[in-house]
C-alpha cells in the first residue's frame, strides 16, 4: 500500500520504520530534516509538506504533539487533505482529545476522505518491536482498510466504537496512568522520610491494594534508577492530563485528582524540566525533602 506517515518522534520514528518492514511504500514528513534523513536511509521517500505525503498515499498515519498540530497538519495550509484523494484515510494515532478527533474527521468526510483513530498505548520499545497496544475508533469500513497498516504497529488491538472512541480511550487511560505515577511519588517520598526502604514499601505494597504497573514496571526501569532521560516527557503527559481535564469541564464534572497532577506538572515544567521524562517527577519530591528513592543492586 502507499502509505504516509507525518511526525517522527520517539514514537513516530519507529512505528514509520515498521510499516516500511511490513513491505508499503512510505513518504514521510516532519519538522526535523535530520528525523526524515534516518527514514530515507531506511528506504522512505521524502516529503516537503503534509500535502505532498496526502498526495502520495492512500493511507497518512499521524503522530503529533498536541490537537492544534493535528488540526493544522490535516486541515490547515498545505495539509493532508489538501493532497490526500477522496477515498483516502488518515489514522490519527496521536494522544488528543475526542472532541477534535470528531471534528476533524467530519471536516475529513465532507471531503470524501475518513479518519480512523487510533492512539496507542506501551512505550518507545514497543513502538520499536511493532508491539503497540491500539485503542481504535472509526467506520467499521475505514477500520477495514487500515487494518494491514495497524497491524505493522500493534499487537493488541481493541475496537472502542465509532469516530472518536479511540482519543477518548487513550485521554482516559492516560489521565488514571499519570495521576497514579504522581500519588507514588508522593507516597514513597513521605514513606522515605519516614525512614522505610523502597524495598520494604515494595515488599508490603505488592500485597496489598496499593500495588500497581506504575511501581511493578515503569518506575524500576527509570525513576528507581536515577534515570530521567527523555522517554515520556513530563509535558506531554501534563497535556494528556490537560485535556482529560479540559473534557471534564464540558461535562460540568470537576476533575480534582487530574486537576492536581496537571499542577505537579506544571511546577516541574517552570523548573524546566518539561522535555525530561516523567521519572524527574520523582527526584522533584526527593529534593523537597532531603531523600533519595534509588532500587538497591540485587545480593549476589
Amino acid at each position: 500500500m502507499k502509505v504516509g506517515f507525518v511526525g517522527l518522534g520517539v514514537m513516530g520514528a519507529p512505528m514509520a520504520l515498521n510499516i516500511l518492514k511490513g513491505g508499503h511504500e512510505l513518504t514521510v514528513y516532519d519538522k526535523s530534516p535530520e528525523a526524515i534523513a534516518r527514514l530515507v536511509q531506511a528506504g522512505a521517500k521524502q516529503a516537503n509538506t503534509a500535502r505532498e505525503v496526502g498526495a502520495a498515499s492512500d493511507i497518512v498515519v499521524t503522530m503529533l504533539p498536541e490537537p492544534q498540530h493535528v488540526e493544522q497538519v490535516v486541515l490547515g495550509l498545505d495539509g493532508l487533505a489538501e493532497g490526500l484523494r477522496a477515498g483516502g484515510i488518515v489514522i490519527e494515532m496521536s494522544t488528543i482529545d475526542p472532541s477534535t478527533s470528531r471534528r476533524v474527521g467530519d471536516a475529513l468526510r465532507q471531503r470524501g476522505m475518513e479518519l480512523v483513530d487510533s492512539p496507542v498505548g506501551k512505550t518507545s520499545e514497543h513502538a520499536a518491536t511493532g508491539t503497540l497496544t491500539l485503542m481504535v475508533g472509526g467506520n467499521k469500513e475505514a477500520i477495514d482498510r487500515a487494518t494491514p497498516v495497524l497491524n505493522c504497529m500493534g499487537t493488541d488491538t481493541y475496537y472502542c466504537g465509532g469516530p472518536g472512541t479511540g482519543h477518548a480511550m487513550k485521554m482516559t487511560n492516560n489521565l488514571l496512568a499519570t495521576t497514579i505515577m504522581i500519588a507514588n511519588t508522593e507516597a514513597l517520598a513521605i514513606g522515605a522520610k519516614n525512614g522505610l526502604t523502597l524495598e520494604l514499601m515494595q515488599e508490603v505494597m505488592r500485597t496489598t491494594m496499593a500495588w500497581n504497573q506504575q511501581l511493578a514496571v515503569a518506575m524500576p526501569k527509570k525513576a528507581f534508577l536515577g534515570d530521567d532521560s527523555p522517554g515520556f516527557a513530563i509535558r506531554l503527559a501534563c497535556k494528556d492530563v490537560r485535556l482529560a481535564c479540559e473534557a471534564a469541564d464540558q461535562m460540568g464534572f470537576e476533575a480534582s485528582v487530574g486537576r492536581g497532577a496537571q499542577a505537579t506538572m506544571e511546577r516541574a515544567m517552570a523548573q524546566g524540566l518539561g522535555d525530561r521524562d516523567t521519572a524527574a517527577l520523582m527526584f522533584l519530591r526527593e529534593k523537597a525533602l532531603g531523600i533519595e528513592i534509588r532500587q538497591q543492586p540485587a545480593k549476589t
